[in-house]
Order: C-alpha cells, then structure tokens, then sequence
C-alpha cells in the first residue's frame, strides 16, 4: 500500500529493482520548501492537502503525491523576511502601539544593510494575504513513495492564481 498522509512520520524502507532501496513515506509531516523568488529554502510542517489535479480522492484522504497542492506553515518564511527585510510580511499593521512594541538597538552597518534590502522587499499581494492566515499553498516537487521526503516550492504569481482559481472553482461545487 503506497498511501502517503499528513501526520507523525513513518517511513519504510522497501526494495526495488536491482536490490536498490526506496523510501517509502507512510505519513509525513514536515517537508523543505523552497521560496524561489527569494532564494530560500525552509524546513516546514505540511498542513493539508488541498488540491490534486489528478484525483479529489487524494485531497480527501490527504495522500501526498508529487504535484498535489498543499498547505504549509508560513512561520518560518514569515520570521526570515522579517529578519532579511526588516519588514513584517501579512500582519496587518493595526496601530501604532503594536509597532512600538519591540524596538531593537542595531549597529549603524546593520541599520544600512536592512534600508538598503527595503527597496526590494516586495512580495505580491496573494502571497501577502497568505502570510496574513498563517498557511501558504505549496506544490509537492518530490516523489514521497518513491524518496521518503516531501519537498516543494511556494506558489507565487500566476501559477498561485491559476490554483487559487481551480480551488475555489472545487469549493463552489
């Protein structure tokens, strides 16, 4: 049986031809996802399965496949941005008190550095609204009945709208 789920880890290993091993991922729950117009790579938590071209039956039953659309934690892309850009990606700025909530002393150098990486620090705004709920969508770029793992790369621009479409198109049914 090569079902692959969100869950706690189990991972078999399995002989293929030639006595080579696979790894065969019976439930996974963290996977490395790769932010490409950034240029970074994190390890994190696969939350749910929401989309799969080829079958509804693999989003019911959370099976994870190569090319499935998913959901991921957005924390530790969000504490990297954060961190990179000196920029809070998709909180939603309130007030002003919140904002003077932490102020941290940094050197003139760094001070520099962060000015200069804020003109650049532009993320679209679908991604934006991501960062807001907490989940961004993923797609599986990895075979994990084949390899054991579950990596990927974030959504972004069109190819998020085209899945943002067909998504809601399947909600709407």
């Amino acid at each position: 049986v090569s079902t692959q789920s969100t869950g706690s880890s189990g991972i078999n290993a399995e002989y293929g031809m030639g006595g080579n091993e696979k790894y065969r991922a019976l439930r996974l729950d963290t996977g490395n996802f790769a932010w490409a117009s950034e240029g970074i790579t994190r390890k994190t938590r696969v939350l749910d399965v929401v989309y799969n071209a080829s079958n509804n039956e693999l989003v019911r039953t959370k099976t994870l496949v190569k090319n499935a659309i998913i959901q991921i934690d957005s924390t530790p892309f969000r504490q990297w941005y954060e961190g990179h850009y000196g920029v809070t990606a998709g909180r939603k700025k309130k007030n002003a008190e919140e904002k003077t909530e932490e102020i941290v002393k940094k050197s003139n150098h760094a001070e520099r550095k962060l000015a200069a990486r804020k003109v650049d620090a532009k993320i679209g705004q679908l991604l934006d609204d991501q960062f807001n709920t907490g989940r961004l969508y993923a797609c599986i770029a990895s075979r994990p009945g084949q390899s054991g793992r579950c990596d990927g790369y974030i959504l972004e621009g069109k190819e998020l709208e085209f899945y943002l479409k067909k998504i809601k198109m399947k909600k709407s049914k």
